[in-house]
């Protein structure tokens, strides 16, 4: 790897909570010497300086100049090479004051750390070998999970989920590229030029590389969410519907037509999934300006939503050119017969049923929904989930080399033409795990991290 743009041995430190008033407040510091560089700084240095890796130390911080003291603190001691970093390591916990905390971070810089830049402590966990790129990847997203599946998935792969899976086709593509190797190296014997069982274990290994690649729509799926919007007529029933999915009033609700006139926002899940639930102004011809761009901005909505949700009050005959016509503008529709609480409804094919009033059938909907969402993705019974752009990027880089080893052979093109695709499929699966990267790749993928992780 590329030598970084800083020493990853430099004394660092940064708050790993955020700013803010709170009860507790938590500053990292790591690098070589982190923990003598904070003796000065504690009213108890010799017990500092004595306390061995995972243990707990109390006492004061303490302004070296002025001998003011700042704050109680604990300090949580970890010492190379058991710490996250790799490094020696500290964690300062001290009351969630914001001019407490600035002072111990200017007293640790007039020491001789430095701030950290975002995802500088993990970066050193990687690079010190405590964590490969996969797992160091799935510390952000677990730190950003939305909801509590992409939490587990996060999980997972922190684990080594992805990790395992990479190394389990990295090592039987190394034997195959050893076989390969083999017949390169003794010509002269009476050996096929393609090994018997070549075709077929490549088939394996890229069906592998497939499964991984499908589990993407998912990963993504639950890390990101998607964008739902309620649709449709004006007092068909929207708003109600919206403040029934979040489960408050959050909407107003009128029997008066063009209530709404803007949209709302409000983030919800639905099974797991982030969903930004959208209401919208409803969709008739009107003269007034305002709400004639509240309609406009609802079909744009609509538009670049992921689903619809076209509410139709059931009281009203369906109008099928009117609803066909407004569907077309988007990607994926629901339609929702609304007001099933009132007698003599009948829901035409094609439609849930729901009452906004009662909840009748809302379990239905989120059904419908959840359906919808999921229809393209490989769902939680995946097992192994990436959602990282990274890792498809190269794991494709990996399936392209592999359909050129494979289309060599068909070809009849020269074996050690073949082992080159090979060492190409290796070397991006490597590039997953970090076994090869480069200053650039991890700047940008650290980069993404918050500032004392």
């Amino acid at each position: 790897m590329e030598d970084l743009t800083y020493s990853p041995d430099d004394c660092i430190c940064a708050l790993a909570t955020p700013w803010g008033k709170g009860a507790i407040g938590l500053v990292r510091i790591s690098g070589t010497g982190a923990i003598d560089g904070l003796l000065p700084l504690f009213s108890r240095p010799k017990a500092l300086s004595r306390a061995r890796g995972h243990s707990l130390i109390h006492g004061t911080i303490i302004d070296p100049v002025s001998g003011e003291s700042v704050d109680e603190v604990m300090i949580a001691v970890y010492r190379a090479p058991k710490s996250y970093t790799g490094q020696d390591s500290a964690e300062i916990m001290c009351h969630g004051s914001l001019p407490g905390i600035r002072t111990i971070l200017d007293l640790l810089r007039a020491r001789g750390y430095r701030d950290a830049g975002p995802g500088e402590f993990t970066m050193r966990a990687f690079l010190n070998g405590k964590l490969d790129l996969t797992r160091a990847e799935a510390v952000n997203e677990l730190i950003s999970a939305k909801t509590r599946s992409s939490h587990r998935m996060a999980f997972e792969r922190l684990k080594g989920s992805v990790f395992n899976s990479i190394e389990d086709i990295k090592q039987d593509l190394v034997n195959v590229f050893a076989e390969i190797e083999l017949h390169l190296d003794y010509p002269e014997d009476e050996i096929d030029a393609v090994p018997d069982q070549l075709p077929a274990r490549l088939n394996g290994i890229q069906k592998r590389i497939a499964d991984l690649l499908s589990t993407y729509d998912t990963g993504k799926l639950y890390r990101d969410g998607v964008r739902v919007t309620l649709a449709g007529p004006t007092n068909a029933g929207k708003s109600s519907l919206f403040n029934l999915f979040v489960k408050e009033d959050r909407a107003l609700v009128s029997d008066v037509h063009g209530t709404t006139r803007d949209y709302l926002t409000e983030l919800l899940t639905i099974r797991g999934i982030p969903v930004t639930l959208v209401d919208t102004a409803g969709l008739r011809a009107s003269s007034d300006t305002v709400e004639a761009k509240g309609i406009e901005r609802s079909r744009e909505l609509m538009a670049n939503s992921d689903v619809v949700l076209f509410v139709w009050d059931s009281t009203v005959a369906l109008d099928e050119h009117s609803y066909n016509a407004w569907a077309s503008e988007a990607r994926h529709v629901v339609g929702v017969w609304n007001k099933t609480d009132l007698d003599g409804y009948e829901c035409p094919e094609g439609f849930v049923g729901v009452s906004a009033q009662t909840g009748r059938g809302f379990a239905d909907l989120e059904e419908a929904v959840f359906s919808c969402i999921t229809a393209d993705t490989s769902g939680l019974d995946a097992g192994t989930v990436i959602d990282s752009d990274r890792q498809k990027g190269l794991l494709e880089e990996a399936d392209a080399a592999l359909v050129h080893a494979w289309d060599g052979i068909e070809g009849n093109v020269p074996l050690d033409a073949v082992a080159v695709d090979i060492q190409e499929a290796l070397r991006a699966l490597g590039e997953i795990t970090g076994e090869v990267s480069s200053r650039d790749v991890l700047n940008r993928m650290f980069g993404s991290f918050c500032v004392g992780k």
